[in-house]
């Protein structure tokens, strides 16, 4: 599986083909713009809207490149073969354009977030993000990717706690607050726990490819529960930022929405749309009520 191309069978059964928009996956972007919305409710009132919106998007280069780069690591080390919207079957199993797709989608990504930065006058940000950075590439690199480790799991919490919702609220903030830091604690354990949740199902051909992931190591049930205590202690963690924010309006309504959105969830079986739509329901429903609310 080390070749530069792969090649496809009349059945698609090496690599098959797909389209670029399933690949894509939209819905698995929400993850890197939730960090934003809680940037939104715990900052103060004024808000620099282009800056956010422009570092928004350059996380969600870097996410797409990292996407990327993972399908490319799996498909090499014979992990998610089977998975259907894999980018290699997007690009007709040619590893070599999948590899390129990724690469610029990094250099755009960290080029659009440095301009923002320089933009704002903080580039000492990138003391910060750029340790980030690397950790996401690592997480998919050589022939050892921090992602076959037990590390894995930790990196992406690190990288969208502190790293995407610190980086962020710097930016448009004077500074760090206690609200700040137990939002980066809301938003690694969402992230961890959404990485969770994909893993139930990939144990058999992680466990094969030598990938240590959190169900690998533990098992099916034991990933669930833990799935869902980071999910809920993101949600919770949320809820206690907002009242060391002092924003009591933001905490009755996400009180509000996740109670409603849980009641639903209860009981089913974890999944990553579960958590994901979930989570953002929950904070786009709080962002629209609080800024309608703001502007009658």
């Amino acid at each position: 599986m080390d070749n530069e191309t792969v090649s496809i069978d009349a059945d698609g059964a090496v690599a098959g083909e797909t389209s670029i928009w399933i690949a894509l996956n939209p819905a698995i972007y929400l993850i890197s713009l939730l960090p934003s919305a809680g940037v939104v409710l715990l900052s103060p009132d004024h808000i620099w809207w282009a800056g956010l919106i422009s570092a928004t998007f350059a996380v969600v280069l870097l996410q797409h490149a990292i996407n990327l780069f993972n399908d490319v690591a799996d498909w090499q080390l014979g992990a998610d073969t089977e998975k259907h919207d894999s980018w290699i079957r997007a690009h007709r199993g040619n590893i070599r354009v999948a590899r390129l797709h990724g690469a610029l989608s990094a250099i755009a990504g960290v080029a659009l977030g440095i301009a923002t930065l320089a933009a704002a006058g903080k580039v000492w940000i990138l003391l910060i993000a750029s340790p980030m950075v690397v950790l996401g590439y690592l997480y998919n690199a050589g022939e050892r990717p921090l992602s076959y480790t037990a590390l894995g799991e930790w990196v992406t919490g690190l990288c969208y706690g502190p790293g995407v919702f610190g980086c962020m609220y710097l930016l448009v903030n004077d500074g760090l607050t206690l609200a700040a830091a137990i939002g980066m604690l809301t938003f690694a354990a969402l992230a961890m726990g959404l990485l969770l949740s994909h893993q139930p199902s990939q144990i058999k051909t992680d466990r094969a490819a030598g990938k240590h992931s959190f169900a690998v190591r533990y098992g099916r049930e034991q990933t669930i529960r833990v799935a869902w205590g980071l999910y809920l202690l993101a949600l919770g963690s949320f809820a206690v930022a907002a009242y060391f924010a002092a924003r009591p309006m933001e905490l009755w309504i996400f009180l509000l929405a996740s109670g409603t959105v849980l009641a639903f969830s209860y009981r089913k079986e974890t999944s990553p749309r579960l958590f994901m739509f979930g989570a953002s329901g929950i904070f786009v429903v709080t962002v629209i009520s609080v800024l309608a609310s703001a502007n009658p």
